[in-house]
């Protein structure tokens, strides 16, 4: 039986209205009241749509503003004076950070060997000119949390970052593309930029280009602090520190890896397939005789695949069958940043228990995912779909996107902690009540689309006891 929970525990958004005026951020240029909103006030003047409409996957777009507040507030995201007491918290050189130089056209590394020592950071910096690259600060700095968090909410895509300082007249990395959308804040001094026409239009892959192939850039600015650039995946750029600047920061926001249609496809085709060989005996038919021992496949293989393609777009443009992703959603919820200043305590189970004659509704609702997937379990009967409810409120902030980059302390995690961003499970009769409650809607139990009043009231406990919902 779950225990009963508090009744004063509330969300993020409540805390920030409970606040008094002097405790409420009020001097940030940006405008946090929802995802949306956020990112207008990114992009400002710029409209939304006409953003991605025109520059999304398109063109460049450099917003030159000459704003103090915007200026003022960017520099406090992150500043060179940082790095100091950033360094006494245990920093890794290639984990944290790296210190590299563009030499004759080639990236060179100048990283040491383990933890990061601030004097001999700034003595590479100052004497060989080389840039500090600061990976996912957002670790660290709250209010790089608080954007990318929205952000991650905005793009329903990982959102990572890197800080680049750079002294006067250097450059850190050559003429290089990336795989991801790129926006660019300058936070201080100056970088002169050159963007060049992509050789691979959105590309897939980060990739050097040697700058003889590349010919004359196609834009060629200086950027300055509170400005902001934003380039496709695939555009071809590099960037130096000009003279008399001291030094410039800028500040790399990324998003859209591996977030393409083919990406989706990759992940929803298994279990399309998988579904349609239930009631399609001709994809359970065995395929011609030595058909993988063959050097080539035949022009009969080609006309037959086609032909089961055109069956299952059929089918799906019919309303038969339902596309189902599952790794790209679970990848996505389980590296996303949590809940801006979300402590544990806030996640516990909220109020009363609830019982048939309550009206529930779900938290932290952009912080969930619903997937259907195959039953894992090992039994003698036919594979049966299930019902995933897959939330970040867990996740580790100090792991952001770090990848494979944890300490030894992290890699020790026991298995319950690695596991829980698998959620909650249901059948699949269950997916019409749990696709009621994450539309946003406020529910009666008793009215939940599900026969037995013992589900209804399973259903809304399991979501309760993780704290995913409350009687409102």
């Amino acid at each position: 039986m779950p225990k009963k929970g508090r009744s004063a525990v509330r969300s993020p958004e409540e805390k920030e209205e409970g606040m008094s005026a002097k405790q409420r951020k009020t001097d940030s240029p940006l405008c946090f009241d929802s995802p949306a909103s956020l990112f207008q006030s990114l992009i400002a003047p710029m409209d939304v749509d006409q953003f991605f409409q025109q520059y999304w996957e398109k063109k460049p777009l450099l917003l030159q503003r000459s704003d103090p507040a915007l200026t003022s507030y960017y520099q406090s995201l992150f500043q060179l004076s940082d790095l100091k007491q950033l360094s006494a918290q245990g920093l890794e050189y290639a984990r944290d950070l790296n210190v590299c130089r563009c030499v004759n056209g080639k990236k060179k590394v100048m990283n040491k060997e383990g933890r990061v020592n601030y004097s001999q950071l700034r003595k590479d910096f100052d004497q060989k000119r080389a840039t500090i690259q600061f990976h996912q600060p957002q670790r660290f700095k709250d209010e790089l949390w608080r954007i990318q968090e929205q952000l991650e909410c905005f793009f329903g895509s990982l959102v990572g970052s890197n800080v680049y300082i750079t002294p006067q007249e250097s450059q850190g990395l050559p003429p290089h593309y990336d795989d991801v959308e790129v926006f660019i804040l300058q936070l201080e001094g100056q970088k002169h930029w050159r963007l060049y026409e992509p050789t691979v239009p959105l590309a897939r892959e980060y990739s050097l280009e040697p700058e003889e192939h590349i010919g004359k850039p196609t834009h060629d600015f200086l950027l300055k602090a509170g400005d902001l650039l934003y380039f496709p995946r695939g555009t071809i750029h590099q960037a130096d520190t000009p003279a008399g600047v001291e030094h410039s920061t800028h500040l790399t926001l990324s998003t859209y890896q591996n977030t393409s249609w083919g990406d989706f496809l990759m992940d929803v085709f298994p279990s399309l397939l998988f579904d349609s060989m239930k009631s399609d005996i001709g994809l359970r038919q065995g395929l011609p005789r030595s058909l993988l021992a063959s050097a080539h496949v035949s022009s009969d293989v080609n006309k037959q695949v086609c032909m089961f393609l055109r069956g299952l777009a059929e089918r799906l443009e019919q309303g038969q069958q339902e596309l189902r992703s599952s790794e790209m959603r679970r990848d996505f919820i389980s590296s996303r940043l949590p809940p801006y200043q979300l402590q544990e305590e806030d996640i516990a189970p909220v109020g009363k228990l609830p019982a048939l004659e309550d009206s529930v509704c779900m938290r932290f609702k952009e912080h969930i995912l619903l997937t259907v997937e195959p039953s894992q379990d090992n039994t003698d009967e036919a594979t049966e779909l299930v019902a995933f409810v897959l939330h970040s409120l867990k996740n580790k902030r100090e792991t952001h996107m770090m990848g494979a980059h944890v300490n030894d302390e992290e890699e020790d995690i026991d298995e319950e902690e690695t596991s829980q961003f698998q959620g909650l499970r249901f059948p699949a009769t269950h997916l019409p009540a749990l696709r009621q409650l994450l539309s946003g809607e406020r529910l009666l139990v008793a009215e939940l689309p599900l026969q037995q009043d013992a589900d209804k009231l399973g259903l809304v406990l399991g979501l309760w006891t993780e704290g995913l919902l409350q009687v409102c």
